[in-house]
């Protein structure tokens, strides 16, 4: 009876915590709003946050691309929920949860992105392919090396890929 007692009280705690996280870098570029498509277009500069050295990017160029997490400060908390719905509200497309689906809307309102390392300029990096809008909070940013990378075919349906036709436009 008391195992039980101290694994609920454990998943209770879990339930109350509380991460807190600062931003590395902030993103700027021309894209205000968030739209779905043509992200291609949109350079991107992230640059490091005040409190933070440019010897951190040190090395950093050596890498063509590299992995950005952010936090899409943007999205409305009442809109950041878990939610069974249609991709970009498409009554075409089938409904999935959340986690099927590579939207804003999600209860942490982190982003992550491949993007292409264009060049570094001492605490700021130039990227291309970077779906965040000017503004955006950094949380993190690690090279993407080749050993961590899926090995063999990535599935995904069909649907997918006619929804981003434009994405990288």
């Amino acid at each position: 009876m008391k195992r039980f007692l101290i694994f609920d009280l454990v998943i209770f705690d879990c339930l109350k915590m509380n991460i807190q996280l600062t931003p590395i870098a902030f993103v700027k570029n021309s894209r205000k709003e968030v739209i779905d498509d043509n992200w291609s277009s949109i350079i991107s500069e992230i640059e490091l946050a005040e409190n933070i050295i440019s010897e951190a990017f040190e090395g950093i160029e050596e890498f063509s691309h590299l992995e950005v997490i952010f936090y899409m400060d943007k999205v409305k908390d009442e809109k950041a929920i878990a939610q069974y719905r249609h991709p970009r509200n498409n009554t075409a497309l089938p409904k999935l949860g959340t986690y099927a689906q590579r939207n804003k809307n999600r209860p942490n309102k982190l982003g992550l992105t491949t993007v292409e390392l264009i060049e570094r300029k001492e605490n700021t990096l130039v990227v291309k392919n970077l779906d965040a809008i000017d503004g955006t909070p950094v949380l993190d940013i690690k090279p993407v090396m080749a050993e961590f990378q899926p090995k063999g075919i990535i599935r995904q349906p069909q649907w997918t890929k006619e929804i981003m036709k434009n994405y990288w436009k």
